[in-house]
């Protein structure tokens, strides 16, 4: 169960304690490890000619189509395995590609949930498309963010399955297929993997990891949005201030953000960002497509404005104590203007649990095994919502972060090191192999 914390200052110490204290026990490799060992190794230049054929697949969220070829090649290649697949669609009404889930039922060891998504940001139309390799390092669309990812979980489950270590396991693979842009509400987009994760011992997410390998994820920040609406007087903008009139929506929105920037700034692990403001005599705004368009004149007091944000947040207490507080900052209004602000919930967060720091002890127990030394917790901080905080609260644990590392994600630089997908691919394995007993 995700334990409360009260504030900021007790929720950074539980962090920070995390933080210190890892107790490891070191083993060597038994004989069945080492042939895992051995497959990833041998499968390392197939992995990365997977890795560019995928690429070169267009996957933008908003690309039904290309989503369902990537997830062709997972669903034909996790069925080789022996995993008994089922593609998703999603309602129409989301306007949102499928998700591919994947399952071997055995009756051994731990259920283990290993989450990616097959989808990018990166849309038909944009002129990042293509794969290249420059030595270690491979560039394109999705490579950190996330079919190197998905790759990882592949190579992983394939090393066990040519070491004989796959047969009677019990392992879910779910790949989403909008990740980066869910379909709303996420309680219908997200149906199938909250199922899946009431069914699992431990949670696995594949996003890539951060810096470089000695780094892991025990927590990451979730994310909602809010909307503020305001509405003013119309009037001629030389009676602006005065009793009858008052100051305009604008001048209203921007009390309000002044404010928020004042009272809620500063707070660790909490971040609020107004994304995009309309203002004037008229607007008209999309939140679903995040645009639009507004009329006014300088000489016409402003009626009607909107502003559309988000809120990041590692507790739900910490989420609930934010919008407290911008509410009470909303309902002060100035002469003439009315304001009100509604919350969308989306990911929830992932919080650093004692469960989540004691399979991070375990899983640095196998990267000291393999050679590949110890780990340090990334901060929450440096992280963005994923799949695996739908999960985290019904797991006994999780980690995250356990993709290639890579760089410059969601950017036309994006890349990653290609050496890491076999290291990734190598402890995880291994921490499948542990659990799995």
């Amino acid at each position: 169960m995700r334990k409360k914390i009260g504030n900021a200052v007790a929720l950074a110490t539980l962090f920070l304690c995390c933080f210190v204290a890892l107790p490891i026990r070191a083993a060597s490799l038994e004989a069945t490890e080492a042939r895992i060992v051995e497959a990833v190794d041998a499968r390392r230049e197939e992995a990365i000619t997977a890795l560019g054929e995928l690429v070169e697949i267009n996957s933008g969220t908003m690309n039904p189509e290309g989503i369902r070829r990537v997830g062709a090649y997972f669903e034909r290649e996790l069925g080789a395995l022996g995993f008994v697949t089922r593609w998703i669609d999603q309602p129409s009404e989301l306007e949102r590609g499928g998700h591919l889930f994947a399952e071997v039922d055995g009756d051994r060891g731990k259920r283990v949930l290993l989450i990616g998504h097959l989808d990018t940001v990166f849309e038909p139309d944009s002129p990042f498309q293509h794969f290249r390799r420059e030595g270690d390092l491979g560039y394109g669309p999705g490579t950190d963010d996330m079919k190197g990812g998905n790759l990882v979980i592949l190579f992983a489950l394939k090393a066990l399955n040519d070491a004989g270590a796959l047969d009677n396991t019990r392992i879910i693979v779910a790949l989403t297929g909008d990740e980066e842009n869910p379909g709303k509400p996420v309680a219908v987009s997200r149906k199938d993997l909250v199922e899946a994760g009431r069914r699992s011992d431990i949670a696995l997410g594949f996003e890539a990891g951060v810096r470089d390998i000695h780094t892991a994820t025990i927590a990451r920040r979730g994310a909602s949005g809010w909307t503020l609406q305001v509405r003013a007087k119309a009037a001629h903008s030389s009676q602006i201030f005065d009793d009858s009139n008052g100051a305009g929506a604008i001048f209203e929105a921007s009390r309000i953000l002044d404010a928020f920037y004042s009272q809620l700034r500063g707070e660790q692990y909490l971040t609020f960002n107004p994304g995009v403001i309309l203002g004037g005599t008229s607007i008209d705004y999309d939140s679903q497509a995040n645009r639009g368009t507004a009329f006014g004149k300088t000489n016409v007091i402003a009626e009607t404005a909107v502003v559309h944000g988000d809120l990041r947040f590692l507790s739900e207490e910490q989420k609930e104590n934010a919008r407290e507080t911008m509410r009470a900052i909303v309902a002060l209004s100035l002469p003439g203007a009315e304001a009100e602000i509604s919350f969308e919930d989306g990911y929830p967060a992932m919080f650093p649990s004692q469960g989540n720091h004691d399979l991070l002890a375990q899983f640095e127990g196998v990267s000291r095994d393999l050679g590949f030394g110890e780990l340090e917790i990334l901060d929450p901080g440096q992280r963005g919502a994923a799949d695996i905080s739908f999960v985290a609260a019904d797991v006994e644990a999780g980690l995250a972060g356990l993709g290639p590392v890579g760089w410059k994600g969601h950017t036309v630089d994006e890349h990653i090191d290609l050496t890491t997908l076999s290291v990734n691919a190598k402890r995880v394995a291994v921490l499948i192999y542990r659990l799995t007993r």
